[in-house]
């Protein structure tokens, strides 16, 4: 990629991805801009953490999927465009079930300048590493909904406490949480602050 910016799997042997924003499989129901590959892009820093992550979750018995890391400006400028195009329900049952599309920035589900942005947050679950499955967490990648939300009521035991399991695996590992998404995580001491990149996934 770049000096500042790397591929996370070259990083983080093990790895798993499925770079959701690559693909048609997203709440804007197809790719976005910016994203050329289905590679997920991060620091080296950000990469470092997630290689202390890996080895704590696999303690538990879990591997790490990773959906989203470093996200291009431009796609974060399509996510408004987007917001702002008639509603044609083919995600919102699936992705923002009740809420408006301008609702998601609005209730912080999306941002005109994303963290993602600048290379050291990243979206990811865990998964069984002795059935590939992935665990079960109440809720999926970009559900943009109050039962996303850290401490939601309306999940299982399990639901939660895997929930718990990844916080606490990514929090030990230099992450900080958001309350509003339970996969999103930021690299405390994240490498480019103030820096808001557009290279492209390629």
């Amino acid at each position: 990629m770049t000096a500042a910016l790397v591929f996370v799997d070259e990083f983080v042997p093990g790895v798993r991805w499925d770079a959701k924003y690559a693909t048609w499989d997203n709440f804007t129901g197809k790719p976005v801009d910016g994203y050329l590959a289905n590679r997920i892009v991060g620091t080296t820093a950000m990469c470092a953490a997630l290689g202390r992550a890996q080895e704590s979750a696999a303690s538990l018995g879990f591997g790490l999927l990773l959906w989203d890391g470093y996200r291009p400006q431009r796609a974060v400028d399509s996510f408004l465009r987007w917001s702002k195009q008639p509603e044609d329900g083919r995600t919102k049952r699936r992705h923002y079930p009740k809420i408006d599309r301008a609702e998601m920035f609005d209730r912080g589900y999306v941002a005109a300048r994303s963290g993602h942005t600048r290379g050291s947050t990243v979206d990811l679950t865990l998964y069984h590493l002795t059935t590939g499955e992935l665990a079960s967490m109440g809720g999926d990648h970009d559900l943009m909904d109050s039962v996303s939300h850290h401490g939601a009521e309306g999940i299982t035991p399990v639901e939660a406490a895997n929930r718990s399991h990844l916080r606490s695996v990514m929090e030990a590992s230099g992450f900080s949480s958001y309350d509003c998404e339970w996969w999103h995580y930021t690299l405390r001491d994240e490498p480019f602050p103030d820096t808001y990149f557009d290279v492209l996934i390629a």
